[in-house]
């Protein structure tokens, strides 16, 4: 379904775990962000692509690459495809195809494409501040480690639109599969990007978009207040105040157990 929309962007959003799905609609480009989940609803994204494309030439920008971000990559072919130099040498991209056909399986759902990890990256960004300048729009990158080693913001100007991949999202909190001291770097840097751009929507990989630059100021700090209790929490060995944190991730589920546990188990190798 459509989540959100200006003149500039459309924002879908999956029934599965309300992720995202960004497409831009620029004057001399288009750009599909994470398409995903359900066959269905990467099937309206390509409408809707079809229909605003044109002439245009068309990109593919995956933030990172887990599969639920990666899984659409085949339903956009002849498209320039932009990662991070970490998704193009990711180290588990057996595994990330391995969970996509899972996936499927489990649902007894048809695969509608090839199963295949984002194989040729035409524009990889390897450093904060690298620019893509096409026609009257400048696309400009930073890396994002921490929740995953591969991770990018992106920043489209003028139209002021900031893609965050799976940081900043409303509701979900800090899940550390990467390094926690790299996602509290990361932390930092959105501060910067709020302070050097001049941001007119936020979209996050998993929830609500938004429009208020308070809201996305507190999306920062409920990450970093997060990360600061358990880091502290686990610094002093204390199982109770970890409990608490715990509960606090909402639709409680062993999906969202497991992931206090390895955020756990990460502060733990980097702080203890």
């Amino acid at each position: 379904m459509i989540q959100f929309e200006n003149e500039y962007i459309t924002v879908f959003q999956s029934a599965l775990f309300q992720t995202t799905c960004t497409v831009v609609d620029a004057k001399d480009f288009v750009l599909v962000v994470d398409p995903n989940w359900l066959p269905h609803e990467i099937e309206e994204i390509k409408q809707h692509v079809n229909g605003i494309k044109g002439e245009k030439e068309l990109y593919l920008l995956f933030t990172h690459g887990d599969f639920d971000h990666v899984i659409g990559y085949k339903a956009f072919p002849g498209a320039k495809v932009i990662g991070s130099n970490g998704l193009r040498d990711h180290p588990n991209k057996e595994q990330k195809v391995s969970l996509i056909q899972q996936f499927y399986n489990e649902n007894y759902i048809k695969a509608p494409y090839p199963i295949v990890f984002p194989e040729e990256i035409d524009i990889v960004i390897e450093e904060d501040g690298q620019k893509l300048v096409i026609g009257d729009t400048t696309i400009t990158f930073y890396l994002s480690p921490g929740h995953t080693h591969d991770g990018l913001f992106t920043v489209i100007e003028p139209e002021g639109i900031w893609i965050t991949g799976d940081y900043l999202s409303d509701f979900e909190l800090p899940f550390i599969y990467d390094s926690a001291k790299a996602y509290e770097a990361t932390l930092q840097k959105a501060e910067q990007i709020l302070e050097k751009h001049n941001v007119a929507v936020m979209v996050p990989g998993h929830g609500q978009a938004t429009t208020s630059q308070g809201e996305m100021k507190r999306r920062i700090q409920l990450s970093q207040d997060y990360l600061e209790r358990l880091i502290t929490a686990v610094k002093k060995e204390d199982q109770k105040a970890m409990g608490v944190l715990e509960k606090e991730m909402p639709f409680p589920s062993n999906f969202t157990k497991t992931c206090h546990k390895d955020n756990i188990a990460i502060i733990q190798r980097e702080y203890k």
